[in-house]
């Protein structure tokens, strides 16, 4: 469907399993050369002999190891062209804000905000000086809406809190990241969109989400179902195609209408 990204060199953060797992063999069924970055070496080994791709272990939260990763994907595959900043981490138990602890605060921003700037500051300045790629950013709809709200997400879940507030707030500053880089980065030819997916059935929501509570949680969705990975692999691939030139620093909601905004 893509043509252009046929020969296009890939990189997915999180690339392991999951969301980024199946935006990695999206890219690679359109052609691309794709390389998986992640902490579980074997599920990248795999990922990568699915995409005929390169499975690099990295530290996204240290940029020593997203400048080592980018090295050698620049020598095996060529330039990035495409940059899809999928990695997210963390540590923290639902509750009340003031109950949350530095260290569980520090460990979320740090696993997903953090994490997305040191990639992006890996990454960008070879994009802006061949004047050309394309970011995609993710996010969550919890950092578009309260979760701890009727309708936000916790409570068909039975949690009255929702998500943490730190993955809340790492979130959200994942999408003013996003827009202030496309903002920047756009004269230079660099496009940068975010993704913000709902309930997404990855094999961990299909691990711990006990089947009713899925239900209550799709029922929940304007849609009627959960979300697949296909579907943020989906508009991972129109973001980065020329079919989306002229679009950047949005937020897209890959929620079942779950989000409206």
């Amino acid at each position: 469907m893509y043509t252009e990204l046929d020969g296009a060199v890939v990189v997915v953060t999180g690339g392991s399993r999951g969301i980024g797992a199946r935006t990695a063999r999206a890219f690679a069924d359109e052609g691309a050369k794709v390389a998986v970055l992640g902490r579980d070496g074997a599920a990248l080994e795999k990922v990568a002999a699915e995409t005929g791709g390169l499975g690099l272990v990295a530290d996204v939260t240290d940029l020593a190891a997203i400048e080592e990763a980018r090295g050698l994907i620049e020598d095996e595959l060529g330039p990035v062209g495409v940059l899809c900043a999928f990695a997210g981490g963390g540590i923290a138990r639902p509750g009340p804000t003031a109950a949350m602890s530095e260290q569980e605060w520090r460990s979320v921003v740090d696993g997903n905000l953090t994490a997305t700037f040191l990639t992006l500051k890996g990454f960008l300045p070879g994009m802006q000086e061949r004047r050309a790629g394309s970011i995609v950013t993710m996010s969550s709809s919890a950092g578009r809406l309260p979760t701890n709200l009727p309708g936000g997400g916790g409570r068909e879940m039975g949690n009255r809190w929702g998500a943490p507030v730190a993955y809340e707030a790492a979130k959200a500053g994942v999408q003013a990241l996003t827009r202030h880089v496309a903002a920047e980065a756009g004269p230079d030819g660099v496009r940068a969109n975010c993704l913000a997916p709902a309930t997404i059935r990855t094999e961990r929501t299909a691990r711990h989400m006990p089947p009713e509570v899925q239900d209550a949680v799709a029922a929940s969705h304007p849609l009627g179902r959960l979300g697949e990975p296909a579907d943020v692999a989906g508009a991972a691939l129109f973001l980065a195609s020329a079919q989306a030139s002229w679009l950047t620093g949005l937020t897209v909601d890959v929620a079942g209408g779950r989000v409206m905004l």
